[in-house]
């Protein structure tokens, strides 16, 4: 080959190239993005956002900006899920708890004692189950990308420790406005009362309620320390967050921007569980030290509720109905290596 044809070659390369690069730039267009959650910016959410927001601006040039916005700064979840809906806010990461009423298959994940553990929660909500459920926000409006984690959710209270089922009678225990969590607890004895998170913390200052149950995450950089003395370690349900574009909104963009979207979800989401998993293992003894008094639900403990939540069971098979129910037990014995 002549280095003259090496030569004309050479910059044919680079002028096919810098013209794919000029189409990918004009395939982005200048974007402020408001991502809403409800935590405070010090949190695993805040941090994890900030992931978010700093690999869709460079993945864009600069052209895409994320404004993270926190502490529940844009309203509670229902309020921005409404928002994103509208089109009046582009992006949130919330619990998918508060979803159900929009789209009832997302009742599944507030299943009791459906997931044992994190390796487990991975398989499920990042395989053909979790994309099938979170497909169908499209039809109210939202587009689902990735799953993140919330954790593992444990009981706190103000009353008294709960060793057994009987110790849940009569507290007052501030639930998600969702269903199947009203259902689960009042079932298990508990006076359930529905309630924005961003409320929560006043709620259990004033006594207006006794008690809550989320990760220990959560509890931790929310100081509910502060405001509750017993902390019983029962693993009742895995509970994910979910990052979601508005339709509207997400309809507009090119191909290219929705990828760098996706892209920068997947990163955040990989990020996001690695950070929570190390957290939550270092705030059960934060807890401690913060004067929490804990104790962890015996086994035996965990099957009497299993067993009086035969119905809820029943329930939450009809509201996502039988078909995703029953694939969904099929994929967690396949993830066990039982099927």
């Amino acid at each position: 080959m002549t280095f003259l044809r090496r030569t004309v070659i050479a910059a044919a390369a680079a002028a096919a190239l810098s013209a794919s690069f000029s189409a990918l730039a004009q395939d982005i267009k200048p974007r402020l993005i408001r991502f809403g959650y409800g935590l405070n910016e010090a949190s695993n959410q805040g941090r994890a956002a900030k992931v978010f927001a700093d690999e869709v601006a460079k993945a864009s040039g600069g052209k895409m900006k994320v404004r993270a916005i926190g502490a529940a700064a844009l309203g509670p979840d229902t309020q921005m899920q409404q928002a994103l809906i509208g089109g009046a806010q582009e992006m949130m990461v919330g619990s998918t708890a508060t979803l159900v009423g929009i789209t009832k298959e997302m009742a599944l994940w507030d299943t009791p004692f459906l997931i044992n553990n994190t390796k487990e929660a991975d398989a499920l909500l990042d395989g053909p189950i979790g994309d099938k459920i979170k497909d169908k926000l499209q039809e109210k409006g939202l587009v689902g990308l990735v799953y993140w984690e919330n954790g593992f959710r444990n009981l706190t209270n103000s009353k008294r420790p709960v060793t057994k089922v009987e110790d849940l009678d009569g507290i007052k225990l501030r639930v998600m406005q969702n269903n199947v969590f009203l259902s689960s607890f009042k079932t298990l004895g508990a006076n359930a009362i529905p309630m924005a998170f961003s409320e929560l913390f006043g709620a259990l200052e004033t006594n207006t309620v006794d008690g809550q149950e989320n990760p220990f995450n959560t509890i931790l950089s929310s100081k509910f320390y502060e405001v509750q003395k017993y902390l019983t370690v029962t693993n009742h349900v895995y509970s994910p967050w979910i990052v979601l574009v508005s339709k509207k909104w997400w309809d507009q963009l090119s191909k290219t921007e929705q990828k760098v979207l996706m892209d920068a979800a997947k990163t955040s989401r990989d990020f996001e569980r690695k950070d929570t998993r190390e957290e939550a293992s270092k705030a059960m003894a934060d807890l401690k030290a913060k004067g929490m008094l804990v104790n962890e639900l015996a086994p035996a403990e965990a099957d009497r509720m299993r067993n009086k939540l035969t119905r809820v069971y029943a329930e939450i098979g009809t509201e996502v109905g039988m078909d995703v129910w029953i694939a969904t037990q099929n994929e967690l014995l396949k993830i066990r290596g039982k099927k």
